[in-house]
């Protein structure tokens, strides 16, 4: 487990430890392009989207990684504001930040790297995004 401040620039921390984290699998290059990409996109969602407007001194984004039977388990949480509508959050090009030129995509790229994704939300609480994905 770790955490670390919500701000853009630890987008790629969190994508260099999830690579660290798999290399003793020895996966292959496009197994660890998905999940760093979908890592990617669930901070990037946590920072843009979970802390947007939050009135707190340093809001926090937590990553847990797991491995077992050449499957990884992601988990990427915040306390943020959560979201009023999942499916609609799924939906692809739906985007609820137009003005900032998101393309509404994150939740249909993790679900197009990674074998699994679970999206628990409660309004004012925070997102829990979890996925999983086998090697090889």
């Amino acid at each position: 487990m770790m955490q670390f401040p919500a701000r853009s620039e630890n987008e790629a921390l969190a994508r260099v430890c999830a690579a660290a984290f798999v290399t003793p699998l020895n996966p292959t290059i496009a197994d660890i392009t998905d999940i760093k990409t979908a890592i990617s996109e669930a901070v990037t969602n946590a920072i843009i989207h979970g802390y947007d407007g939050a009135d707190m001194d340093e809001p926090m984004v937590h990553m847990h990684l797991e491995m077992r039977d050449r499957r990884i388990f992601v988990e990427i949480r915040d306390r943020g504001r959560g979201i009023e509508d999942i499916e609609r959050a799924r939906e692809p090009l739906f985007t609820s930040k137009p003005e900032q030129e998101r393309s509404g995509m994150g939740f249909t790229v993790m679900e197009e790297f990674m074998d699994s994704l679970d999206i628990i939300s409660i309004s004012g609480e925070g997102t829990t995004i979890k996925m999983t994905k086998k090697l090889g």
